[in-house]
């Protein structure tokens, strides 16, 4: 399906589209999306997206900014350049906390930030859907559920069929 990115179904509401994902998710669809002028909550619980990605790629930046920051002061204070202030040990991890919690913020804000983009695709200047005529009243009063055609399922004719069948207002094919 080199021409074609999917096939997108216009529905009135959010009630009609949430019944429309959940449908298609049954149907065994996977590759798709929702697109719809105000969060709808029960459509993203139709779509199946439930994901802990960005938490682990936060907890991931996080270990590891304490991880460096403790590690950068134990090697610069017990093997690069020890200094014996007071009869105190060169190994005095009381004093690394206050930079290892600091780091560990650092590195996990961070983290959040560019796992959030990585995992969404962003930046995308351009998505196919742009270029479905009426696609604009996505963002004021229509919703628009699109099935890509890397899906498995995913037959041109049949999963015309199908989008039909959820009584939407038009199916349009989108392409590539």
């Amino acid at each position: 399906m080199n021409g074609v990115y999917g096939l997108m179904a216009e529905f009135e509401s959010p009630s009609a589209l949430a019944g429309a994902a959940r449908r298609a998710y049954s149907a065994g669809y996977r590759r798709m999306d929702a697109y719809t002028p105000f969060p709808v909550e029960e459509v993203t619980d139709a779509l199946g997206i439930h994901s802990d990605r960005v938490n682990m790629v936060t907890l991931a930046g996080g270990v590891m900014g304490g991880l460096s920051a403790y590690l950068l002061q134990y090697w610069i204070n017990t093997i690069a350049y020890p200094l014996n202030i007071d009869g105190k040990p060169y190994h005095s991890w009381p004093a690394f906390i206050i930079v290892t919690f600091e780091m560990t913020i650092l590195f996990a804000g961070i983290a959040a930030v560019f796992g959030m983009l990585a995992l969404n695709g962003l930046p995308m200047p351009h998505h196919p859907v742009f270029n479905v005529p009426g696609f604009e009243s996505a963002s004021r009063d229509r919703f628009f559920l699109c099935i890509e055609s890397e899906d498995p399922y995913f037959d041109l004719s049949g999963t015309r069929s199908f989008l039909d069948g959820l009584s939407p207002l038009r199916v349009v094919e989108v392409p590539n």
